[in-house]
């Protein structure tokens, strides 16, 4: 039996087969896995504007801002340009980049992408460590559902230093330097070395402690969440911290069964038995990494736990990843269920090989997800030897990589000498860009490297075969 096709519907099907790949769907999962890493560039050499070698002939790359531009201008750039996010809400959402310097003089970078990537320090720590006034190693580079920015100290250990804390600078769009920039200590976060930080669906803020023997903690406002929505409370003017502990918290990397330890009361106070410091500026804090070591608040010890990422899976439930360098793992927390579990580790397939990735596989730092809820690996490598991002095919979104067709591929990998890539993030209001920044290079310039994707060449064939056919039947119709 033959079928024949009227040609309106033609042209419309022909339309709807381009659609969905030309719309919101990212592109950024539709590449050729890298067999390897890749090579050297010249130090300081032209290559470094364009340092990745990308898996698709379809994803672009340029440089929008860079140290040396900064530096050129007068501006106060200590470098190691670390993690990245936009102004994921309010007036202008989408406009600005954010990302910090995690330096022993740390400070906050703002970058305009709709004015020519004009890109400006808009906080600096006012000394250097060990100067009791300094900020250092900022990594945390967050937006806050309620239309802050957050960053925190990576650097905790021993009394007495005045380090260890979480920030919120509360005018993001309009400081332009410590004259008007609000950055506010929020001291009713626990002490520890932060990098990763993820709010959930109901307010609560997850973040680590980055140590060999570190933590995964969380906290909980007093305030309704709803209330700090409306701009009528302030999130950090008190909380709850808790220590992730599964099983018993006896056994390090454990997985299964979780439960959350409070080991302060609902205004950020320790507990009775927990631990606080008087820092060298004075200031009484509750010191995280060493109150949940004691026996009454153990939390489950992991190895270096870096950065989080919040994912929504396909029935609504929150997973949280947490990337593990020293152990080259990441695990998944089902937040619904208290579940952990690894969900990628050196025993997960290559998708470029069909065999367990192995040693491929090296010191997971930071994680991103995509328009998509695809998630990605960054290493903790060495640019120019073996520095990649991987990504995780997870093709019924379940939180693991065990079914048939999944694992890890090598998505793309940095060739710029002395450096790593940080601060991975894709765009939520435009499914094809994304951003990482290319720190610590040998040369010295720290760059914020942009990465686009566009559809296949066959997918605008289908879209101008469709619309060309509608055109022809219109121009046929105005003709009778």
């Amino acid at each position: 039996m033959s079928l024949r096709l009227h040609p309106l519907a033609l042209a419309a099907a022909l339309i709807a087969l381009a659609s969905p790949a030309i719309g919101a769907t990212s592109h950024f999962s539709n590449f050729t896995p890298l067999a390897s890493s890749a090579g050297p560039i010249p130090v300081g050499g032209a290559g470094e504007a364009t340092p990745l070698t990308l898996s698709s002939v379809q994803f672009s790359q340029r440089s929008i801002a860079d140290r040396t531009a900064q530096l050129g201008a007068g501006q106060f750039n200590s470098g190691n340009w670390d993690m990245l996010t936009l102004n994921e809400t309010g007036a202008d959402r989408g406009r600005y980049l954010f990302t910090v310097f995690e330096t022993g003089q740390a400070g906050i970078q703002r970058t305009d992408t709709w004015n020519g990537n004009a890109t400006t320090t808009i906080w600096s720590s006012p000394a250097a460590a060990p100067a009791l006034n300094s900020h250092v190693a900022f990594d945390a580079s967050y937006w806050t559902p309620w239309g802050s920015f957050v960053t925190a100290e990576e650097n905790w250990g021993a009394q007495p230093q005045p380090y260890g804390r979480l920030f919120e600078l509360k005018n993001p769009l309009t400081a332009t330097g410590n004259g008007n920039a609000q950055l506010v200590h929020a001291n009713a976060v626990a002490r520890v070395s932060h990098e990763g930080v993820q709010w959930d669906k109901a307010g609560n803020m997850y973040f680590i402690d980055e140590l060999n023997g570190g933590s995964i903690y969380r906290y909980t406002p007093k305030a309704s969440f709803a209330s700090v929505l409306a701009g009528q409370a302030d999130y950090f003017a008190g909380g709850t911290n808790a220590v992730l502990r599964v099983g018993t918290g006896a056994v390090d990397n454990a997985v299964g069964a979780s439960s959350w330890v409070n080991f302060t009361d609902s205004n950020g106070l320790a507990l009775a038995g927990a631990i606080t410091i008087n820092d060298p500026n004075g200031i009484s804090a509750v010191d995280g990494r060493a109150t949940t070591d004691l026996a009454a608040f153990k939390g489950t010890n992991y190895q270096r736990p870096e950065d989080l990422q919040m994912q929504t899976g396909p029935n609504g439930e929150e997973r949280l990843y947490v990337a593990t360098t020293t152990t080259n793992e990441v695990y998944v927390l089902d937040l619904g269920t208290g579940e952990m579990k690894v969900f990628a580790n050196r025993n997960t397939i290559d998708l470029a090989t069909g065999l367990a990735i192995g040693s491929a596989l090296a010191s997971p730092d930071n994680l991103a997800i995509d328009a998509d809820g695809n998630i990605y690996i960054v290493e903790d490598r060495n640019g120019g030897v073996d520095n990649d991002v991987w990504f995780a095919k997870d093709l019924n979104k379940d939180g693991d990589l065990l079914d048939a067709g999944e694992g890890l591929a090598r998505w793309v990998s940095n060739g710029t000498q002395g450096s790593e890539m940080t601060g991975l993030y894709f765009d939520p209001f435009n499914a094809n860009r994304a951003w990482v920044n290319i720190q610590h290079p040998s040369s010295g310039n720290d760059r914020l490297i942009e990465i686009t994707a566009v559809p296949e060449p066959s997918t605008y064939a289908l879209m101008l075969g469709g619309l060309a056919l509608v055109g022809r039947l219109a121009k046929r119709r105005s003709k009778r």
